[in-house]
């Protein structure tokens, strides 16, 4: 009984393990990281005087490049329609998508979201601020926010390129909102690196935009678009380099 037993179950798990071997096989993970090529641009100090509870220093964040050169704030995002999704990025299509008022400073810079997703804006700040948002096709807002509360916001419409949010009482305030169909979007860090993960296999489209550029076209790159075949595992587009003319705008 024990050997019948023994045969039933040895090829069972030799069953799941090719299952889970074949899922794996059906994804993957797109990395990179941007330089910016030339001399770092000195960082801009804002005039945040107006608002005497603005107490920290802040500074411009059209273009932010790192010591070693990394650009931060390049959004890279799937274009192809109908893509895909894994399984794995359900339990966040609906989770709330957070920008936040913090030292009269906007957090994060640039917030990607699913549009089944609502924007939470919060302030976290002594003082109050207004969020303006005019979405391309979709229903503008502008909520006062009092010190210490929040508002939701939903989005109807996908965005093909982030879209600008601004205090009008901070007017040195900014920030970007990404609605999308598809959570596969990813912001590079301080260090220029990016990270796109459980992408489907085979060849997609996709974009690259930066506040200071616009679509950011590197070399081979035509209005910041590009096209990778996926393959399971890890694809490295290694250290893209970004010619300083790029930014000249």
């Amino acid at each position: 009984m024990f050997l019948t037993s023994l045969r039933i179950v040895l090829p069972s798990a030799a069953i799941l393990l090719a299952c889970v071997g074949s899922a794996s096989a059906q994804w993957g993970t797109l990395k990179g990281k941007f330089v910016y090529d030339g001399k770092a641009p000195a960082a801009v100090a804002l005039d945040t005087a107006k608002d005497p509870l603005c107490g920290q220093k802040l500074f411009d964040e059209q273009l932010m490049v790192g010591k070693d050169g990394g650009l931060a704030n390049v959004v890279v995002y799937v274009r192809t329609k109908g893509v895909k999704v894994n399984p794995d990025y359900a339990k966040a299509a609906k989770a709330d998508a957070v920008l936040d008022n913090k030292g009269c400073h906007f957090v994060p810079h640039i917030v990607p979201m699913l549009t089944t997703q609502a924007l939470v804006i919060k302030n976290s700040d002594k003082t109050s601020h207004n969020t303006n948002c005019n979405p391309i096709g979709d229903q503008p807002f502008n909520p006062v926010i009092p010190a210490g509360t929040d508002v939701k916001q939903m989005f109807k419409k996908v965005q093909a390129i982030p879209q600008p949010v601004a205090c009008n009482i901070h007017p040195w305030m900014k920030a970007y909102v990404l609605p999308r169909d598809n959570p596969y979007v990813a912001v590079s860090g301080a260090d220029g690196s990016f990270e796109i993960k459980n992408l489907p296999v085979g060849e997609l489209e996709f974009q690259a935009w930066q506040e200071k550029s616009g679509y950011l076209n590197a070399p081979g790159w035509t209005t910041g678009r590009f096209k990778k075949t996926i393959k399971a595992g890890d694809n490295d587009l290694g250290t893209i380099k970004l010619s300083p003319t790029l930014f000249n705008k």
